[in-house]
C-alpha cells in the first residue's frame, strides 16, 4: 500500500503540534525546558506538583516466578545423575535465560510509542506521561535513541536491557500524585525514534525494541497514516497480533470535527486489509488533550494485564518443568510394597531358620545331641529376595532412579555376608531341660522304688517270707506316681523345645529385620524421598504462577 494508490480522507495541513518542552541545544542531545531530572529525583509535572522515588513495582508475577524457577533448579540438584543431561543442560538453560528476565522484574508492562516522522509522538509522549521531558521538533529525527517514562520504581535494570541511556529516561508517580497515576504504576512508556527515517540506525532501534514491548501504539498523523513504508513495512508483518496493538490517530485537532469519524472509519479500513481489523482506534490531539484520558485508560487496561515478559517467562518455565517432569514418576511405591515381611521371609529361607529351629527343638526334646549353628546362606536364596525387594520397589520408576536404587542398596554377596554375620550374633540354646530332667529322675526313683515294693508284695502273696512288706496300697501309688512324672516330664521337653524353637525364629528373624532394614530399606527410603521431593518440586515448578 502506498500513498498513491491508496486515497485517504482529504484533511487540512495539521497545526504543528509543538510543545514548548524542549529548547534549542546542541545536536543530539535531549534537553528538557527545566533541568533534567534523573530516574527517582522529585521532577515537575505539568500542573506543577512533584514526582518523586515511590515503591518498588516488582510484585506477585516476579515473586511467584521466581518460586517456580527456585523450584525447578531445586529439582535438578536434588535429580542430579537421575535426570538425562540432555534434559538438564536444556532445564538448566531455561532457568538461566529466566532468571536473567526475572532479574529485570516481570510486573511492568511495556508501551511503545512508534511512528513515522511529524506524527507527534513525543508530544504525546509528553501528554500521556504529564511531564515536559520528550524533545519534540526539528531535531527530533536527528537522534536514534529512544525516550522512557516509568511509572514506580525499580525500573532501571529493564531499561538498561532496552537500551535506553540514563539520560533518557524519567520516573514518574510520587506520593504527591495520591492514586491519580496508581492505574499505570508499572507501565513503562517508550518513545521510539522514527520508523521512516533516512537514518538507518533509527529503524534499527525500532527493530531491537519492537520484540521485547506489550503493546505497540501505532502513532499516525492525518497526512501519513496511509503511508506504504508502515502498511508493508510493519502492519501487515504483524497480522493476527491485534490484541497486543493500538492506533493512535494524532492531530486530530487539525482535522476539522464533520471530517474526524471518516477519517478513523478510513483508518480502520486499512488495518482491516493490513490482516488487523481488530485493533482499536484512538483519536487525539496532543496539543488540545482531546482523547489523551481515553487513551491513558486504555494503556490502564494493558497494564492491568500480565506482562509480556510474565506470560513468556511462564511458558519458558512451564515448558521446562515438562521437561523435567519426564524425568520423575508420578508417584512413589504404596508403603505396603515397602513392608520387610516377604524379604525377611525369603531370607530366612535362604539361611534355613525353620531347619536350625527343628534341630534347636530335638536337642531340647533330648532327640538330638549334635548342637545346631546358624550362618550357612545360600547365596541363590539371598539374590532371589533381594531381586524381589527391588522388583516391587522400584515400580513406576525411571529407569534412572531404578538403576540408582539399585546401586544404593547392598549387593548380593554383601546382604549374604551381613545376613551371614546378623545370624552369627543369634544365641541357640540348645541343651535338654532341666525341670524335665528332674522330673525324670523322679519318675525313674519313683518307678524303681514302686517296682520293689510290688516284688515285695507279690513275693509276701507267694510264701516267701521278705521280711518286710509294704502295703500292696503304696506299691501302686509308687508306681503311679512314677507314670505321672514321666509323662509331665514329657511335656515340659515338648513345651521348653518349642519355646526355643520359636526364640530362635523370633532372634532370628529379628536379626535378619535389622539387616534388611539396614542394606534394603534404608538406601531404598533415601532414594524415593529425593524422588517424591524432585518430584514435588516439578510439580511446583509446573504449577500456574498464578496460582503459586
Amino acid at each position: 500500500m502506498s500513498t498513491d494508490d491508496t486515497s485517504p480522507v482529504a484533511v487540512p495541513p495539521p497545526v504543528p503540534a509543538v510543545l514548548p518542552a524542549a529548547v534549542p541545544a546542541a545536536p543530539g542531545a535531549l534537553v528538557p525546558a527545566d533541568p533534567e531530572p534523573e530516574l527517582g529525583d522529585d521532577v515537575a509535572g505539568v500542573d506543577g506538583s512533584e514526582v518523586g522515588e515511590v515503591g518498588a513495582v516488582r510484585g506477585a508475577d516476579t515473586a511467584a516466578l521466581a518460586a517456580r524457577v527456585d523450584a525447578l533448579e531445586g529439582a535438578l540438584t536434588v535429580g542430579g545423575t537421575r535426570f538425562d543431561p540432555v534434559v538438564v543442560d536444556a532445564v538448566g538453560a531455561a532457568v538461566e535465560r529466566v532468571r536473567e528476565r526475572l532479574a529485570l522484574g516481570v510486573d511492568h508492562t511495556v508501551v511503545a510509542l512508534v511512528g513515522g516522522t511529524g506524527s507527534g509522538k513525543s508530544s504525546l509522549f509528553n501528554a500521556v506521561s504529564g511531564l515536559r521531558f520528550a524533545d519534540v521538533g526539528v531535531r527530533r529525527p536527528t537522534t536514534s535513541r529512544v525516550t522512557a517514562c516509568v511509572w514506580g520504581a525499580d525500573g532501571d535494570p529493564l531499561l538498561d536491557w532496552l537500551g535506553v541511556d540514563p539520560d533518557h529516561r524519567i520516573q514518574r508517580e510520587s506520593v504527591l500524585d495520591a492514586d491519580h497515576e496508581a492505574a499505570l504504576r508499572g507501565l513503562v512508556l517508550l518513545d521510539l525514534p522514527d520508523h521512516d527515517s533516512i537514518a538507518p540506525e533509527h529503524r534499527e532501534v525500532v527493530d531491537r525494541v519492537l520484540p521485547q514491548v506489550d503493546l505497540l501504539v501505532w502513532v499516525v498523523d492525518p497526512q501519513k497514516y496511509a503511508d506504504d513504508a508502515l502498511h508493508s513495512g510493519y502492519l501487515r508483518r504483524l497480522a493476527g497480533r491485534d490484541a497486543s496493538m493500538l492506533l493512535v490517530m494524532n492531530q486530530l485537532d487539525a482535522v476539522p470535527p464533520d471530517v474526524r469519524e471518516d477519517l478513523l472509519a478510513d483508518v480502520r479500513r486499512l488495518l482491516t486489509e493490513d490482516g488487523l481489523p481488530d485493533v482499536p482506534v484512538h483519536g487525539v490531539s496532543a496539543v488540545t488533550g482531546e482523547g489523551v484520558p481515553d487513551l491513558r485508560d486504555a494503556l490502564a487496561e494493558v497494564v492491568a494485564r500480565r506482562s509480556v515478559a510474565a506470560v513468556h517467562a511462564d511458558q519458558e518455565v512451564a515448558a521446562a518443568a515438562r521437561r523435567a517432569a519426564d524425568q520423575v514418576g508420578s508417584r512413589e511405591p504404596a508403603p505396603s510394597q515397602l513392608a520387610l515381611g516377604t524379604v525377611v521371609d525369603r531370607l530366612a529361607s535362604a539361611a534355613g531358620l525353620a531347619a536350625v529351629a527343628s534341630a534347636v527343638a530335638a536337642v531340647v526334646r533330648g532327640g538330638a545331641s549334635g548342637p545346631p549353628r546358624l550362618g550357612d546362606v545360600h547365596a541363590d536364596g539371598v539374590g532371589l529376595a533381594r531381586s524381589a525387594w527391588l522388583t516391587a520397589v522400584t515400580q513406576g520408576l525411571p529407569g534412572r532412579w531404578a538403576e540408582d536404587l539399585r546401586d544404593r542398596v547392598a549387593t548380593p554377596t554383601e546382604l549374604r555376608l551381613a545376613v551371614r554375620d546378623a545370624l552369627t550374633q543369634v544365641t541357640l540354646t540348645a541343651r535338654a531341660s532341666v525341670p524335665a530332667r528332674v522330673l525324670t529322675v523322679l519318675a525313674l526313683v519313683l518307678g524303681v522304688l514302686g517296682a520293689v515294693a510290688a516284688g515285695l508284695v507279690v513275693a509276701d502273696a507267694a510264701g516267701a517270707a521278705p521280711g518286710w512288706v509294704p502295703p500292696p496300697v503304696v506299691a501302686v501309688a509308687l508306681l503311679a506316681a512314677a507314670v505321672v512324672l514321666a509323662v509331665a516330664a514329657a511335656v515340659v521337653r515338648r513345651r521348653s523345645a518349642a519355646r526355643r524353637a520359636e526364640r530362635v525364629l523370633a532372634d532370628g528373624r529379628s536379626a535378619l529385620e535389622s539387616v534388611a532394614r539396614v542394606r534394603l530399606l534404608a538406601p531404598t527410603q533415601d532414594v524415593l524421598a529425593e524422588h517424591r521431593h524432585a518430584r514435588e518440586l516439578v510439580e511446583q515448578a509446573a504449577a500456574d504462577a498464578r496460582v503459586a
